[in-house]
């Protein structure tokens, strides 16, 4: 059985809903991309900086409150610092981070899927892995990747084509950090 693995590479941050005080209403808002460090007497502040599409008004999602600045490695304060790519994607791609700070909704960022097209009637354990851990339906990536209808997702299913290791309800389930398919002939 051929072994196939598919990453999934985001290749944007998701935009949040959230109540926009200017606004007065529910607004999307995109990530700055860059955090702000406020430093306080012998504490820190550290907040990922959001904009609203609406009205370019800025909303802080609140990173740290009020911690010492050795509790963080000089890494991660460099990191926090210097607006590193990977610790902005490590808050912006964290579901559970943007609900504790009050976001109503999280949009599926845009996604490519890279990795080796096969057949789907070919003997295939597919390997699918996402760096971050965001609810992509798994129905959607394989009918995108292969070019299947739902109808034809659907039959591979019902006929036992497709199966997942361990066993998921695959009309329904998402990707989270990764899922083990086998497909058979």
């Amino acid at each position: 059985m051929k072994k196939i693995l598919w990453e999934i590479q985001y290749l944007s941050l998701p935009l949040v809903s959230k109540h926009c005080k200017k606004c007065g209403k529910k607004s999307r808002f995109s990530c700055f991309e860059k955090f702000r460090v406020n430093a306080r007497r012998r504490s820190l502040d550290i907040w990922l900086i959001y904009n609203c599409l609406n009205c370019d008004t800025s909303w802080n999602a609140k990173v740290y409150s009020h911690i010492s600045p050795q509790s963080l490695n000089l890494l991660q304060l460099e990191g926090f610092q210097n607006n590193s790519r990977s610790l902005v994607e490590k808050y912006a791609m964290d579901m559970d981070f943007l609900y504790r700070n009050g976001v109503d909704e999280v949009d599926i960022p845009q996604y490519s899927i890279i990795g080796e097209v096969f057949l789907p009637s070919e003997d295939v354990e597919l390997e699918i892995e996402s760096k971050f851990l965001f609810p992509v339906k798994v129905s959607a990536i394989i009918r995108e990747k292969l070019h299947l209808s739902q109808a034809e997702y659907l039959r591979l299913i019902d006929n036992g084509n497709l199966k997942s290791i361990p066993e998921q309800d695959l009309k329904k389930c998402k990707l989270k950090r990764g899922v083990t398919l086998v497909f058979r002939s």
